[in-house]
Formats: structure tokens, C-alpha cells, sequence
């Protein structure tokens, strides 16, 4: 009878090995935006096809961890013919001004290759120099998210090698000048500033060292509306 079980088990071993439902039929990828499913598939390595049992999983997931603007990867067997893939990427935190094209820069500083055609985020002047960036997205990181949402460029003193002064242009029409070393400090009082002022009245916030408000007709001497910043035509 023992040896009747033991017969049965490796038949059926042989026959599920043989037969479709021993072979990947899916590949489900969760968590993809950056790039498309397809070529996180290829970087997997996976094929539809293959065998459920001819890979690890742990070693698709750092495969997949090797990518750049990947933080994260788990790879999981579903059920007999199903693998499911989930990821972590890099959060998007702006768009890097390269003159004539832009890219997107990610929270671990890394600033994609990939072209842009939609710019949805702060955009970075002068910030190619990358411990310059890695300075600017440390700070981002410690701003409030609603205040974050309100930045639509942040322009880097070029002239100026170390005081890293930086002009920020707001979406609301205001603009900003601090230091980057104590922009996320300074600017999460930004809420606070803009509800002291007169209804539809704009300016400069000036966060270099303590805050306070200019407007646009004491110091540029002209009507209170922002200055166009160097990016509004290209977008």
C-alpha cells in the first residue's frame, strides 16, 4: 500500500510538472508608475511560461531592487500559475530644469533620464550639482504637504557659491526668498503669512533670516502681481 502511495505521488508529481498549470500564466505588477508593466516585467526576468518553480522569489525581488528609483520589492506565487509583484518606488518630487527639457527627480535624488511631457510639480532651477539637489530635497521632505502643493519653481542663486539663497515662485501668485538650509523651517509658517494679508494682495515673503512681506509695489514699483518666472512660457 506504502509503495502504491509513493507511485501514485510521483505520477502525479510527473503529470503536474508536464502540464500547463505547472507553468507561469500571469505576471501581476502592482505599483508601477514611473515606468510600464512591461518593463518591470523584463526586469524581472519572469516570462510567462516558465516554470512556477524555477526561480526565487527573494532573488526577483532584488533584481528588481537594483533598479534606481525602485525602494522596495516583494514577488509573491499565486495560487498554481499566477505571480504577483508588488513595488515601491521612489517618490516623484519634482521636475529638474535642464534648460530645453526637463526631468523627474525622485526622493532618493535621482533624476530620471526618461523624457517629460506633462509637468505636474515644483519645478528646480540651477540645481545640476548634485549635492545641491540632495540639500533642496531634504528640505522638501520636511515641508507640510499643503505648502509643498503651492511651489511651482524654486530657483537656486547661482552667483552666490555658498549662502545657497533660493527664490521659490508659489502658485498663488507670492514669491519667496530664504536660504536652503532653512527653507522647510521658514516655510511651513507660509499659511500663516499669506492669512495676515489683504484679500487679492501679493508679494515677496522674504525668509532669509526672519519673515516678512514686501509687496510688489514697494519693491519692484509696480502693480502687486507676480513677476513672470522664467519657466512660464515654456510651460
Amino acid at each position: 500500500m506504502a509503495l502504491l502511495l509513493i507511485f501514485l505521488t510521483l505520477l502525479a508529481v510527473l503529470l503536474y510538472s508536464q502540464s500547463k498549470y505547472s507553468e507561469i500564466q500571469t505576471i501581476t505588477i502592482e505599483g508601477a508608475v514611473l515606468f510600464n508593466q512591461k518593463s518591470y516585467q523584463a526586469a524581472s526576468g519572469l516570462v510567462i511560461g516558465d516554470s512556477m518553480w524555477s526561480f526565487d522569489t527573494r532573488a526577483v525581488a532584488q533584481q528588481l531592487e537594483k533598479l534606481e528609483w525602485v525602494e522596495k520589492a516583494s514577488v509573491k506565487r499565486n495560487w498554481l500559475t499566477g505571480v504577483e509583484i508588488d513595488l515601491k518606488e521612489y517618490v516623484q518630487m519634482g521636475y529638474l530644469d535642464r534648460g530645453n527639457s526637463y526631468q523627474i527627480v525622485l526622493s532618493n535624488n535621482l533624476a530620471l533620464k526618461q523624457p517629460v511631457t506633462v509637468i505636474d510639480g515644483p519645478i528646480y532651477s540651477n540645481f545640476d550639482d548634485e549635492k545641491k539637489r540632495g540639500k533642496l530635497i531634504d528640505q522638501l521632505a520636511e515641508i507640510n504637504p499643503e505648502v509643498l502643493q503651492l511651489i511651482s519653481q524654486i530657483i537656486l542663486d547661482s552667483k552666490e557659491k555658498d549662502a545657497d539663497f533660493v527664490t521659490l515662485y508659489m502658485n498663488d501668485g507670492n514669491e519667496i526668498h530664504g536660504i536652503l538650509s532653512t527653507l522647510a523651517e521658514k516655510i511651513n509658517y507660509y499659511p500663516s503669512v499669506i492669512a495676515q494679508l489683504e484679500e487679492d494682495q501679493k508679494g515677496i515673503i522674504d525668509m532669509e533670516v526672519g519673515i516678512y512681506f514686501r509687496s510688489y509695489a514697494d519693491a519692484y514699483g509696480f502693480a502687486e502681481e507676480a513677476p513672470e518666472d522664467e519657466t512660464a512660457e515654456e510651460e
